[in-house]
């Protein structure tokens, strides 16, 4: 773990692992800390990974106001990180909600992006809506397996208002392209490494309109990747979400859920290292 400071003083840890060019890497959750993202799947062959813990996980200090906790006011933690490693221009990768600060800092400081790498990224950031019929369109051809029975009930009961707070751990399952051993022991570390009461408060009051005008005029190459049964990114959604900018393209993991280093990490790794190549 090193340390450096954000603009306003407050102590922030990062993680360096791997070798080659710099790729700083955003976790999601929201408010995760980056521990989970783990090597990438084999991508620190090929890059030296730079993971933030965001303000109030990890090793990061925590904000002064929950406030500060806004994906938006998170974006200068990732430009004062560049400017801590030197570097005149970053690559970037965002997964889930993390990637909502990486595409505002792309918006933010345009001049000093390189390539961005959108990881099952929420689409909360632009104002894209996932509908309950494109989550389930991506979640009835995984019928066959041995847990769907209950999990799409669960999923039901929420698609009807009627759900209980066991419903939502209930559908874990569809996040996942396996749902097996790995999948379980993320499942547990998600509950001992993301900030709750930060994640409260990651789009509270925050505006996506404004990203969503600004995503049309980024010079920048995008690379944004899916999973065939993630129901927290729809293939679709993806398509349209990638649709905003001028420069991007999609890659869709067959079989893939919400976190492809997990389904399938040597593709993943490939991908990357292909697109920022």
């Amino acid at each position: 773990m090193e340390i450096f400071d954000g603009i306003d003083g407050a102590r922030l840890a990062y993680h360096r692992i791997g070798a080659g060019s710099p790729l700083i890497c955003l976790p999601g959750g929201p408010m995760r800390a980056s521990a989970y993202l783990g090597d990438l799947g084999g991508l620190s062959a090929r890059h030296t990974l730079v993971r933030l813990d965001p303000r109030g996980t990890g090793g990061s200090a925590a904000a002064d106001d929950p406030a500060g906790y806004r994906c938006d006011r998170l974006v200068e933690d990732v430009e004062a990180l560049r400017a801590h490693l030197g570097l005149d221009r970053v690559d970037l990768l965002g997964h889930s909600a993390g990637s909502a600060v990486a595409v505002l800092y792309a918006v933010r400081h345009p001049d000093r992006i390189g390539r961005l790498v959108l990881l099952n990224p929420s689409p909360r950031v632009v104002g894209l809506d996932i509908t309950d019929a494109d989550r389930r369109e991506v979640a009835e051809p995984r019928r066959g397996e041995a847990w769907f029975a209950d999990a799409f009930a669960a999923f039901e009961r929420i698609w009807a208002g009627t759900q209980t707070v066991a419903d939502w751990d209930a559908i874990t399952p569809f996040t996942y392209g396996r749902w097996d051993d790995a999948a379980r022991a993320d499942v547990i570390r998600k509950k001992d490494d993301r900030n709750d009461a930060a994640a409260a408060a990651y789009y509270t009051g925050y505006d996506p309109a404004p990203a969503r005008v600004a995503v049309a005029d980024l010079r920048t190459r995008v690379l944004l990747v899916a999973g065939e049964h993630d129901v927290a990114l729809p293939p679709k959604v993806a398509a349209e979400y990638a649709g905003l900018f001028p420069h991007a393209e999609v890659a869709v993991l067959a079989g893939g859920g919400h976190s492809p280093w997990l389904d399938d990490p040597a593709w993943l790794a490939t991908t990357v290292a292909a697109f920022l190549r």
